[in-house]
């Protein structure tokens, strides 16, 4: 069992960074595959990025070049740097881990899930 709590979210202008970071509970936090998914008013919850155990990040078409995650097995957490951010990044986002080495890019294979932070960029 694991507990996921999200920070870092706000409001930014277009072109501005901000970095999100979900604090994970346990102490197998390391064995843990870790993503970052998004939903936007009215859209579905999508995949933005996904970090494995071992590392080898994956990152949706529209994040990628922009978005940075990245995990610190020590600190229980893993974070998501968004830089070039733009009004079409606005969403609730969202933290999710699922046990063991690898993981997807599809929403339901993850087993918990934080609260979500609002991201809104302006234009």
């Amino acid at each position: 069992q694991v507990q996921l709590v999200e920070s870092g979210g706000g409001l930014v202008q277009a072109g501005g960074s901000l970095r999100l970071s979900c604090a994970a509970s346990g102490r197998t936090f390391s064995r843990y595959a870790m993503a970052w998914f998004r939903q936007a008013p009215g859209k579905e919850r999508e995949f933005v990025a996904r970090i494995w155990s071992g590392g080898n990040p994956r990152y949706a078409d529209s994040v990628k070049g922009r978005f940075t995650i990245s995990r610190d097995n020590a600190k229980n957490t893993v974070y998501l740097q968004m830089n070039s951010l733009k009004p079409e990044d606005t969403a609730v986002y969202y933290c999710a881990a699922v046990y063991g080495v690898f993981s997807s890019e599809v929403e339901r294979s993850y087993d918990y899930w934080g609260q979500g932070t609002q991201v809104t960029v302006s234009s």
